[in-house]
């Protein structure tokens, strides 16, 4: 979903063609977006009356597609930035596509995706603790996974904190 975020957020910025879009999107995220990936979010966009779809014309050359953003896309980017579904709550790139743009939402919004963030981390934690605890009553103290569990739990812990920092600025 992430994705969908990203297209959408990037046709924003006035009409543009698909091959310009899919570098505009790697030079913002370092994510090489495909075109298996970009053209059926396109598509999808476009049956839902998100996105509009204009044939330019080139001399000797094929039309090239141009895509804008309708009213309905805007109202779709911003109800996918705002909601962060539990599902996807623990997935990083999820979380930080919507933290990225949190100025496009209201402070009750934004304080549902950090909630909604906390809530997949407060559990993840809860699995992590019980990961090192298994490797701590293990026969090896110097278990790796242990090592891991020990390392996961840090970075949880440091996660959670910042998001309450996030959500004191958030107000």
């Amino acid at each position: 979903m992430f994705l969908d975020i990203l297209i959408l957020s990037h046709l924003r910025g006035g009409p543009i063609h698909g091959y310009e879009l899919k570098r505009k999107v790697s030079d913002t995220t370092a994510l090489a977006l495909n075109n298996n990936t970009l053209y059926p979010a396109l598509r999808r966009f476009e049956a839902a009356g998100a996105v509009t779809k204009v044939a330019e014309q080139q001399a000797g050359r094929p039309p090239r597609h141009v895509y804008e953003i309708t009213d309905v896309g805007h109202e779709l980017l911003h109800d996918m930035i705002a909601e962060l579904p539990p599902e996807l709550a623990g997935d990083e790139s999820e979380f930080l596509t919507r933290l990225g743009m949190f100025d496009e939402l209201t402070p009750d919004e934004r304080n549902a995706v950090l909630d909604a963030r906390d809530q997949a981390l407060a559990t993840a934690l809860d699995h992590l603790t019980r990961q090192a605890a298994r490797a701590e009553a293990s026969r090896n103290n110097r278990d790796w996974g242990g090592l891991v569990a020990a390392e996961l739990i840090t970075r949880t812990e440091r996660e959670r904190a910042w998001l309450g920092e996030l959500k004191r600025r958030s107000a």
